[in-house]
């Protein structure tokens, strides 16, 4: 119902300002031919209704049947008829062959007097000129109309493929941190309790707040900050773990962005012996959020498959969100796997 009713709207809207443009065109004409004859000739209006008819005969009914479906030649063959057979009205009128009924004795001495003195109509060209008017304005409207058709289209394609790379995101981040629970529950640790409820926080947010199309950058930090409490509670040493934020935090983000590179960071950044070395560093500058993370690369790195599931789901995301507003570098050294994003915010 409110989609009929917008499309109701819509063309109200249309109609208005046809009529506008039309009265607009009709009151100028009308001015001058007063303002040169001190009277507004009968057949003035004759033409006025010829040239609006040939308009709204090809803008409603030849270009849509014809043009549009790619009906070209049969549109090119009833066209030169149409305007053909209205030259043949017209000429006579011009040349004052024929008379008809509307126009006086006055306009008739002034069609065949001296040429100054002549009324200076030009049904012929300005026929020519209505028709190419309405087809300009049609073909204009209906690539003004598919365009944004395509953007809605494009629109809702993205919103979708969003949708579905957050559904990637949620279970792959569960995952990740159960599995760091699981190793808590089974070394008996006394911060399992504090692991579960500090998950418990951590889906709330995912819950509650990550279904916004943008999200408080302060928010999204201070989540980040919370899987990280998390994930120290199952390093046996955490001294290598070190997160710096520097900046304005007055910004909107789209949620759950940078959770990807972070979980990456944790999951390969302890080497064998249990030492857990990550340097995390955000930098908001002049309306730029800038992220930088380096972490040891382990073996496991190279051979398990599924690793690049999370980057490759955030890649697609940036891509996504910020085109041509964000840089992505990824570098991964023998010894280090480094990443470096830089995103233009909004406030």
């Amino acid at each position: 119902m409110s989609k009929l009713n917008s499309i109701l709207k819509k063309s109200n809207t249309t109609i208005i300002v046809h009529i506008i443009i039309w009265l607009f065109f009709i009151a100028i004409t009308a001015i001058q031919s007063y303002s040169r004859f001190s009277t507004i000739p009968n057949e003035f209006y004759f033409l006025n209704f010829i040239f609006i008819s040939v308009f709204y005969l090809n803008y409603t009914v030849l270009i849509p049947n014809f043009l549009l479906n790619k009906k070209i030649i049969t549109y090119i063959i009833i066209s030169i008829s149409l305007i053909f057979l209205l030259f043949l009205i017209f000429e006579p009128l011009i040349k004052n062959q024929i008379k008809p009924p509307f126009i006086n004795e006055e306009l008739k001495n002034r069609f065949q007097g001296p040429r100054e003195g002549r009324i200076n109509l030009k049904p012929p060209i300005l026929l020519l000129l209505f028709f190419a008017l309405s087809t300009c304005v049609k073909l204009v409207s209906e690539w003004y109309k598919s365009e944004k058709e395509r953007t809605i289209a494009a629109t809702q394609k993205v919103n979708s493929e969003l949708s579905f790379l957050k559904a990637q995101l949620n279970p792959h981040f569960l995952f990740n941190t159960l599995n760091s629970i699981y190793s808590l529950a089974n070394k008996k640790s006394d911060d399992t309790t504090v692991a579960i409820v500090t998950l418990s926080e951590l889906m709330r947010y995912m819950i509650y707040e990550a279904n916004e199309e943008f999200i408080s950058l302060e928010k999204e930090i201070d989540y980040i900050k919370n899987y990280i409490s998390l994930q120290l509670l199952r390093l046996k040493d955490s001294s290598g773990v070190h997160i710096n934020v520097h900046g304005d935090l007055n910004y909107k983000i789209e949620p759950l962005l940078l959770i990807s590179f972070i979980e990456n960071a944790f999951k390969y950044g302890t080497d064998y012996k249990g030492k857990t070395d990550i340097k995390i560093k955000i930098t908001i500058q002049n309306n730029e959020l800038c992220l930088e993370v380096v972490n040891i690369s382990s073996l496991q790195n190279t051979i398990n498959k599924n690793s690049g599931i999370g980057l490759e789901n955030i890649k697609n995301r940036l891509q996504l969100l910020y085109p041509n507003a964000h840089t992505l570098e990824i570098t991964n050294h023998k010894k280090s796997f480094e990443v470096n994003l830089k995103i233009k915010l909004k406030k």
